[in-house]
C-alpha cells in the first residue's frame, strides 16, 4: 500500500511536468497552429516523455521496446476522454482555449495512473528473450 500511494505522488508530480511541458508545447504551437492541431501535436510529444518519466521515476522500470509500444495505448483512453473534454469546452461551452486543455487533463489522470501502471510495471520476466531495453538499442 505505501508504494503504491509513494507512486501516486510521483506520479502526480511527473503528470505536473508533463503537464506544463505539454501546455508550453500548446501555447507555443497554438501561436501558428490552430487549437486542435497544436492539441494534438503537443499531446504526441509529451506523451513521448510522459513514457520515459514515468518508466525512469514514477515505476523505476526499464523502458522496453513492447512497453513503449504499448504505452500510447494506455494514453488512448486519456486522448479520447482530454480529446472530447476540450471539444466540448471550447465549442459547447465556449470555454477558453487556452485554458480548456488543463481542465479536460483533470477528469483523465485517474485512468492514465491505473493504465501505465498496470503496463510499466509488467513483470519482466514475462517478456520475450529477445526483447531488449529502448536504451539499450541506438
Amino acid at each position: 500500500m505505501r508504494t503504491q500511494l509513494f507512486q501516486i505522488a510521483k506520479f502526480g508530480a511527473v503528470g505536473v511536468v508533463n503537464t506544463g511541458t505539454f501546455y508550453v508545447l500548446y501555447l507555443l504551437l497554438h501561436t501558428w497552429l490552430p487549437y486542435y492541431p497544436a492539441y494534438v501535436i503537443a499531446f504526441l510529444i509529451s506523451m513521448v516523455g510522459s513514457f520515459f518519466l514515468n518508466t525512469y521515476i514514477t515505476y523505476r522500470t526499464k523502458p522496453t521496446w513492447r512497453k513503449f509500444l504499448l504505452f500510447p495505448l494506455t494514453n488512448l483512453t486519456n486522448f479520447v476522454v482530454t480529446s472530447v473534454g476540450v471539444f466540448v469546452l471550447v465549442e459547447w461551452f465556449h470555454v477558453n482555449e487556452k485554458i480548456a486543455p488543463l481542465a479536460a487533463a483533470v477528469v483523465a489522470i485517474p485512468v492514465t495512473f491505473v493504465l501505465s501502471r498496470k503496463i510499466l510495471t509488467h513483470r519482466d520476466a514475462d517478456r520475450p528473450a529477445d526483447e531488449v531495453p529502448v536504451a539499450a538499442r541506438g
